[in-house]
């Protein structure tokens, strides 16, 4: 389970449209300041959205860090089924080998 936002969704969305739409672009920490936020997180949510809008490529997109999550998750469920599959595979071959029977 993912932990809580410290930040409402509606502050992120609000302070990156003040900042694309700012010209000159305005001091990340002084803009962090006004809207209470740190600026560290102010200037992941701007770097994140240029990345979305393909002004970046040092990092993901958001819908391919979701994909890649969902992939990730898919990845570890199908591994504990193959165990799961491997331990009853196993059970069933000694009990149907007749040398290994015990009369």
């Amino acid at each position: 389970m993912a932990a809580p936002k410290k930040y409402p969704d509606e502050l992120r969305e609000r302070a990156v449209r003040l900042y694309r739409e700012s010209d000159p672009k305005p001091v990340i920490r002084r803009l962090a300041e006004q809207l209470g936020v740190h600026h560290e997180a102010l200037r992941n949510w701007i770097r994140q959205d240029q990345a979305d809008h393909g002004e970046r490529h040092d990092r993901p997109t958001s819908a391919e860090t979701e994909e890649l999550r969902r992939l990730r998750r898919e990845n570890a469920e199908l591994r504990r089924a193959n165990e799961i599959l491997k331990a009853a595979s196993a059970f069933f071959a000694q009990e149907m080998d007749p040398i290994r029977k015990k009369w």
